[in-house]
C-alpha cells in the first residue's frame, strides 16, 4: 500500500514541478527543461528529479545551478499545492536515458547499413 502512495506523490511533484519551473521560473539559466521522472524514497524525505536539457553541456550545467539556487522557493511552493506534512527533499539530476537511446538507436542504424553492403 506505501508503494502506491509513494507513486503518487512522485507523479503529483512531477506535474506540479513542471508547471512551476515553466510558469513561475524567471531565471534566464534555465533553458529548455523537461521533468522525465521523480524518484521518492518510501519514507518521503528525499526526491530525485530526472530532467532533461536541451543544449550543450554549459546549457545544462546553467539550468542545474539555477535548478539549485531555486531550490527553497520550488519547495516552499510545492508544500502550498501538496498536502503533505513533510514536502521531500529535492535532488536533482539529468536523465542520461534520452540520449543513450538516440546513441544505441545510430549504433543500430549503422550496423543495418553495413549489413546491405
Amino acid at each position: 500500500m506505501a508503494k502506491i502512495r509513494v507513486g503518487r506523490v512522485g507523479e503529483q511533484i512531477k506535474k506540479e514541478l513542471s508547471q512551476l519551473i515553466q510558469s513561475e521560473l524567471k531565471d534566464p539559466r534555465i533553458g529548455f527543461l523537461t521533468v522525465t521522472g521523480v524518484d521518492v524514497t518510501n519514507d518521503l524525505s528525499q526526491a530525485k528529479i530526472y530532467l532533461s536539457v536541451l543544449g550543450d553541456e554549459e546549457q545544462k550545467a546553467n539550468s542545474l545551478k539555477a535548478l539549485e539556487k531555486a531550490n527553497g522557493f520550488l519547495r516552499s511552493e510545492l508544500g502550498k499545492r501538496i498536502r503533505l506534512r513533510h514536502i521531500p527533499e529535492l535532488i536533482f539530476k539529468f536523465d542520461e536515458s534520452i540520449a543513450y537511446g538516440s546513441h544505441i538507436e545510430k549504433l543500430l542504424g549503422e550496423i543495418s547499413k553495413n549489413d546491405t553492403n
